[in-house]
């Protein structure tokens, strides 16, 4: 276990936010995640949710680690990982839920919008969109460490930083999704979940 992709944060947040996905998803069958990283949160939600087809994506960079876990698991409803950069073409023309955790921080705002534009495109109406991660409210930080994280991560890429979920709200907006739940989660992260109209 020790030799596959890890990552800390997914280790802490993974059953947090598991929780509310065994609710959210009960009746959808097949999940796009966008931004799957180390490949940890698709093996643990594919574990939880037997009944749907956990399709994790990323960039071309990230997809030997993901495949790592996805063999490892060897779960028929953990699927290969497709490459998604939210810059260019989706890989999947539809479907009826999309997660993604800890990605509208580490992106360029137009990146940012790209995504949403990409996600309003495949998602079913009546689809559920589910966003994980820090936000700002009102323009304000919602904490100290969350402060001191966004400072590390314009050091680490000037575009890069939390977002106001304001202006989160507004790509939504446009997209055609409704919001209809905004959960605190520990560390100070929210989990967002939006209808599609």
């Amino acid at each position: 276990m020790n030799e596959l992709p890890f990552s800390q944060a997914c280790e802490n947040n993974k059953a947090a936010i598991g929780d509310y996905l065994q609710r959210y998803f009960a009746d959808v069958d097949y999940v796009l995640e966008v931004g799957s990283g180390t490949g940890q949160h698709g093996a643990h939600f594919s574990s939880l949710l037997p009944h749907v087809r956990w399709q994790p994506t990323d960039r071309e960079p990230y997809l030997a680690d993901i495949r790592q876990w996805v063999e490892h698991c060897n779960r028929q409803n953990f699927l290969a990982p497709l490459p998604l950069d939210v810059n260019k073409p989706w890989p999947v023309a539809h479907s009826s839920a999309v997660f993604s955790a800890n990605t509208v921080h580490i992106m360029a705002w137009t990146e940012v919008e790209s995504f949403f534009t990409g996600l309003a495109s495949v998602l079913d109406r009546g689809g559920l969109f589910c966003l994980y991660g820090p936000f700002n409210y009102g323009g304000n930080y919602s904490s100290d460490s969350n402060a001191r994280f966004d400072q590390w991560l314009k050091q680490r890429d000037p575009l890069s930083g939390i977002r106001d979920i304001e202006a989160i709200r507004v790509l939504a907006i446009n997209a055609g999704l409704q919001l209809v739940d905004d959960q605190a989660m520990p560390a100070n992260n929210r989990l967002l979940r939006w209808h599609k109209i």
